[in-house]
């Protein structure tokens, strides 16, 4: 991996220029939203930059880098352009220091399922440590931020399922009907039941189907403009029979959740991505959506990253053919390690056999209702493989042994694969494994964790692409040219895999 500068790491969020997002925010610039939060001392709320609404004096503006830290300065929520209704903030993305960490796993639901102890003891800190830190960067700690997160997960079953609320209360984390009630009235200044009532009216306009039981059907917004005919080739020129289906105009997989499985069906649409979620339980909606949003890399800036690769001579005509390019993400770090290796050194449609054929033997089988269409299999488990794997692998033994040990090692926890571990001791300990080299770990990092500055100097498809445009293929090379398209290495790398493929020099890893 080409590493992140300390300053890239730690680069202070938009939030803080507050001359830069009062123009956002006069602007009402869209491409803003989820990057900060403007709160209007006047009215007690707090907007997106692109809110609808009058602009306030920048004498009554205060900006906060989260809903949560807005919270917490005592302001709720508009109910007219809803601001946690947006991507997230792509700051996470760039970051690998813990406040972003953090943000991470309460994204995917840490400290609903093990409390406020469970992710400090993931991110390898104190209790105490992290809410001084999360309050520094964040301006809220870590229940705060949790609490919001909350908050969010609630609306979205408040609005867009049936559930009783007494259903939703428990589904979306909170500890009791009353402190679910008080939130929300604390957040949105209303109650539960009107909320629902704003909800099916805004679903009637825009003719959104009604979800029922634990399927929901979801709108998750993205950052124009986005590359979703790459997106859709990549995933289903990988996808796994049973785990995985895929077309030109969507894409579907199982999902093993906390507290049970899932499914998902992903569909693009011009201003959004359509979600149909099918969950055994609705506790885990949170994860379910942002694991989702990670595959699809939806809270991505692409205006950012043409601004840098754009100016690249010899990329700017593969970035402007295809704007919006995303790094597809995983759902599942270990899933996405042992596919990996069983990509080494074999083309992809052999890779996807062999995912296919462990998927086959060893993976839980989903209820056979037809609704899941082809969507059959949950992918093993770390436990699954570590016992079975050298029954069912094939191919060379050396291989099929560090596969084995490599699941061992993550099934007896030597080894934690998630979006918050820190890339440089997750790519340490990667190498330190059989059968992982340079290329494996870096790809891990790039889709697992989303480090956005990942070049795969190694691969000789990237290179290819790179000498079709003129760029220098060898590594010496191609590592001095990349320095100008930090941090954005990651999708730089995307473009080359894109101009060999579109150049017919060969098939995409």
């Amino acid at each position: 991996m080409v590493p992140m500068t300390e300053t890239t790491a730690a680069a202070p969020g938009v939030w803080r220029d507050t001359e830069r997002c009062y123009r956002a925010v006069m602007s009402r610039d869209s491409r803003f939203d989820g990057q900060f939060i403007m709160a209007v001392r006047t009215t007690g709320i707090y907007c997106r930059p692109s809110c609808p609404a009058m602009t306030p004096k920048p004498k009554n503006v205060s900006f906060y880098p989260t809903s949560a830290a807005a919270q917490v300065g005592g302001y709720r929520a508009c109910r007219r352009c809803l601001p946690d209704a947006v991507p997230g903030s792509p700051e996470w993305n760039v970051r690998a220091d813990l406040a972003a960490r953090a943000m991470r796993l309460i994204s995917d639901g840490t400290v609903e399922r093990d409390g406020v102890p469970g992710l400090a003891k993931r991110l390898g800190y104190s209790e105490r440590q992290l809410g001084r830190v999360l309050t520094s960067e964040l301006g809220a700690g870590p229940l705060s931020l949790a609490r919001a997160h909350r908050a969010h997960s609630a609306r979205l079953l408040i609005e867009m399922s049936e559930l009783p609320l007494t259903d939703v209360a428990f589904a979306s984390g909170f500890a009791s009907v009353r402190q679910f009630n008080d939130t929300i009235r604390e957040v949105f200044a209303t109650t539960p039941t009107q909320l629902r009532i704003d909800g099916a009216r805004r679903a009637r306009r825009r003719g959104d189907v009604p979800s029922s039981g634990t399927r929901l059907s979801l709108r998750l917004p993205f950052r124009p403009p986005f590359d979703a005919a790459g997106v859709l080739g990549f995933l289903t020129q990988r996808a796994v029979p049973g785990v995985e289906e895929g077309s030109a105009t969507g894409y579907g997989r199982t999902l093993r959740l906390a507290h049970g499985s899932g499914a998902v069906s992903l569909t693009p649409k011009a201003d959004h991505v359509r979600c149909e979620l099918r969950l055994t339980d609705l506790r885990d909606l949170s994860s379910a959506v942002s694991r989702v949003r990670r595959l699809l890399d939806l809270d991505a800036d692409p205006e950012a990253v043409t601004r840098i690769l754009g100016a690249d001579p010899a990329l700017a005509p593969v970035v402007a053919a295809v704007p919006g390019i995303r790094v597809p993400g995983a759902v599942d770090g270990f899933e996405l390690v042992l596919r990996a290796m069983l990509g080494q050194q074999v083309s992809v449609a052999a890779a996807r056999t062999a995912a296919g054929q462990l998927a086959e033997a060893l993976g839980e089988r989903l209820p056979a209702d037809g609704s899941l269409g082809d969507l059959t299999t949950l992918f093993p488990t770390a436990a699954q493989v570590a016992e079975h794997g050298g029954d069912v692998l094939r191919g060379p033994r050396k291989r099929i042994d560090a596969i084995v040990a490599v699941a061992t090692a993550v099934a007896e926890g030597k080894v934690e694969i998630h979006v918050g571990r820190d890339p440089e001791e997750l790519r340490a300990e990667l190498l330190a494994l059989p059968g992982i080299g340079p290329w494996t770990a870096d790809y891990v990092l790039m889709r697992v964790l989303g480090v956005p500055d990942v070049l795969l100097t190694g691969d000789l498809v990237l290179r290819k692409g790179a000498a079709a445009l003129g760029i220098p293929d060898d590594v010496e090379g191609l590592i001095e040219r990349s320095q100008a398209w930090k941090p954005w290495r990651s999708y730089a790398g995307m473009y080359l895999w894109r101009a060999n493929t579109y150049l017919n020099q060969g098939e995409e890893r």
